[in-house]
């Protein structure tokens, strides 16, 4: 049993694994994750890969890591962790900067020798002091302990190397006092096909939980408080799939057929992958033979009456520009996917930033307005796919949806919603009466400005579009100068008319505020979060979060015009702020900005607050 002084009670804590690339932190962390959503905790988590691909083993370059928070009131992956997994001193080194002090260090003894201390750079034989460590440190011989575990199970040294997270993830189910049947079980259905190789990991986790109660004296353990959570079947999800989700949903309210033409790109591939597995739900998911090829097929899909979809991140946004620019020509529903990564060119493909806001607004040739909209959590990606299809079908427009490599592959505990919960997704097609009515691809809705589309085969509508202008009346080819302006101002009209189909600006927070905080896409937790302490602490602020972007909410201005000093938070170095400075230019708008290829810490946003707050 162990000791009431041993026992440390939160509303939350936090938990970073770390280790080579091929240690399995990842799997590890995603385990525990579920086990915990399982159990009724919130959580946040936030995958850290190395951007070397497979690096030299025990090297720092090569240390992946992955953070999750569990508990409730959960809205981040934390600022720092309460206990650090280090498999090897280059795992120590490079993630001791996300220990609190006199948090727990949990390492691999086994890997410390004199050889892995010299390939993480250690110039003395002392770890721990070297790096300052301030922690409660538990050395686990986890590798001798593992080759006893699995000595009689016949597989191969390297094999059985390979259950090394699966130790470390037992010690935490036992720290964190979760149900590692709950671990087992994710095991068995991982692998099914290969129940040799689940027998090894599921001694090897035994092993790992057994060894805790062997030591209950020498280390802090934890009892996380939990909240009573809606009913409902809850699961652990990324943003990658959420958006996958969000886009079936779309698919099944329209009535239309999901396509999804796009190319592999980290870190957007998984979105690619989860719709292939659905082919019992109807969708079409083609990997084409490169970026533009994979918008030009969504173009196509999205002509002969489907669900059109393309995935990507920068680079790839980049290339599917003309394409984009074809379908707002066109006037044709697409919903393009940017999961944004560090940039500019390859840049950072395993890092998250919010680079390409100026991009999806802009970044096309000739006066080429459409529809932006941005996820604020990996939960949210699924609401945010579904807005962004609904628009797109309703308003006969491409619509860029943005989301990040933080929330794209970071996850949350998420509540399988109802069908009944989301509405209906109306398409505007064509009707039987605008067949006598001398029907042409461009007319309109007049006070929507939105186009009627007509399928091709549906008889008595046979057309033709394409990326040249047209007359607005005939559709027919145009140059002339007047007919081309009246064609870009009602382009830009449709977009604007939006607004009134998305909700208001809301605002969280101090309804006395002072100062506003303004944030937009996957830094939502992480501005909240630092509002509600600073609210907490009686410091006058408000935040209002942006996930509908172009356009912007009927009520910004009404909102903005209500603080004395408004603040930007941002993962570039002020996209939004210059965009919405532009739109409201009597707004004397501050900014924090980032761009390290990390996501904010929660400290970060209250200090650069503070500060701002302060100033006379």
């Amino acid at each position: 049993m162990l000791e009431k002084s041993n026992v440390i009670a939160l509303e939350k804590v936090v938990v970073r694994f770390s280790g080579d690339s091929g240690d399995g932190m990842q799997l590890a962390g995603n385990i525990f994750s579920n086990v915990s959503a399982q159990v009724g905790d919130q959580i946040s988590t936030f995958p850290d890969y190395p951007a070397e691909i497979r690096a030299p083993q025990g090297t720092l370059s090569g240390v992946s890591g992955f953070q999750v928070s569990v508990g409730h009131g959960v809205h981040t992956p934390g600022d720092l962790a309460d206990v650090l997994v280090a498999m090897n001193p280059a795992a120590l080194k490079q993630h001791a900067k996300f220990l609190k002090p006199n948090g727990v260090a949990i390492v691999d003894i086994d890997s410390f020798r004199k050889a892995d201390l010299d390939k993480a750079l250690y110039t003395t034989d002392d770890p721990y002091t070297e790096i300052g460590l301030k922690a409660q440190v538990v050395e686990v011989p986890i590798s001798s302990m593992v080759k006893n575990a699995l000595a009689d199970s016949g597989m191969d040294l390297k094999s059985i190397m390979k259950c090394k997270n699966m130790f470390a993830l037992g010690f935490i189910c036992w720290l964190f006092d979760r149900p590692v049947e709950s671990a087992l079980h994710y095991l068995k259905n991982k692998f099914a096909k290969k129940p040799a190789v689940y027998e090894a990991n599921a001694k090897v986790i035994n092993a790992g939980y057994d060894y805790g109660h062997n030591i209950h004296a020498s280390v802090s353990t934890y009892r996380i408080e939990t909240d009573d959570i809606k009913p409902g079947h809850y699961t652990d999800v990324n943003g990658n799939t959420a958006t996958a989700w969000g886009l079936i949903m779309a698919s099944e309210k329209s009535g239309m057929p999901l396509f999804l033409g796009s190319y592999p790109i980290t870190p957007a591939t998984d979105i690619l992958h989860e719709l292939a597995k659905r082919k019992d739900l109807g969708v079409k998911a083609c990997q084409m033979e490169d970026e533009i090829a994979g918008v030009c097929s969504a173009i196509g899909a999205s002509f002969a009456g489907n669900l059109a979809v393309t995935s990507t991140s920068g680079p790839g946004l980049a290339l599917k520009s003309e394409g984009i620019g074809l379908a707002v020509m066109a006037e044709l529903p697409l919903v393009v996917i940017d999961v944004q990564r560090g940039g500019p060119s390859t840049g950072l493909p395993t890092k998250t930033e919010q680079t390409d806001l100026l991009q999806a607004l802009y970044g096309r040739n000739g006066e080429s307005p459409l529809a932006v909209v941005a996820a604020a959590s990996p939960a949210d990606c699924f609401d945010m796919a579904f807005e962004a299809a609904r628009i797109a079908v309703e308003h006969t427009t491409p619509v860029i949806l943005l989301t990040d490599a933080f929330i794209a592959n970071g996850s949350t505990a998420w509540r399988i919603p109802e069908a009944s919960e989301y509405p209906e997704i109306r398409p505007h097609y064509v009707t039987a009466e605008m067949k006598d009515a001398g029907w042409r691809p461009y007319m309109r809705d007049e006070k929507t400005k939105v186009r009627y589309i007509a399928v091709p085969g549906t008889e008595g509508f046979t057309h033709r579009l394409g990326g040249l202008e047209k007359d607005c009346n005939t559709s027919a080819i145009s140059t002339d100068p007047a007919n081309h302006a009246k064609m870009v101002a009602l382009r830009a009209e449709k977009i604007a008319n939006i607004a009134n189909d998305i909700p208001q600006l809301e605002v969280f927070g101090d309804k006395d505020a002072d100062t506003l905080v303004i944030g937009w896409g996957g830094t939502f937790g992480h501005l909240y979060t630092a509002v509600s302490e600073m609210s907490a602490a009686g410091k006058k602020v408000a935040l209002a979060h942006f996930r509908y972007i172009r356009p912007l909410p009927a009520n910004t201005a009404e909102v903005l015009s209500h603080y004395k000093k408004v603040v930007v938070a941002e993962l570039n170095t002020g996209q939004f702020a210059d965009y919405l400075q532009a739109k409201h230019p009597g707004i004397n708008i501050r900014r924090i900005n980032k761009v390290e290829g990390q996501p904010f810490s929660v400290n970060e946003i209250v200090e650069g607050v503070t500060k701002i707050m302060e100033e006379k």
